[in-house]
């Protein structure tokens, strides 16, 4: 799937397969995250939009189910609470 770089809010990359009708999204920190059943209406807005971030918090990431599909691993909170364990 071709990328489109962009520069807005913490999105860096977007893409998307109107066949699949996937979209796929690079974060400022490296995650990749694709999003089924998107319209192409959708991807038009968002890819034209001067407020990409805006337009995806409010319609993309409310609206459908992420699935992760590269980036660090979510923080392992294990760990967090271990670390104010009360022996």
């Amino acid at each position: 799937m071709e990328m489109k770089l962009i520069n807005s809010g913490k999105l860096r990359a977007i893409g998307y397969d109107p066949r699949d009708r996937l979209l796929q999204v690079q974060l400022e920190d490296g995650t990749t995250l694709q999003y089924t059943g998107v319209g192409e209406e959708v991807w038009r807005r968002l890819s034209t939009s001067g407020v990409a971030w805006s337009y995806y918090r409010d319609n993309i990431e409310e609206e459908f189910a992420a699935k992760r599909v590269s980036g660090a691993p979510a923080a392992d909170t294990n760990a967090l609470a271990a670390l104010f364990k009360k022996d």
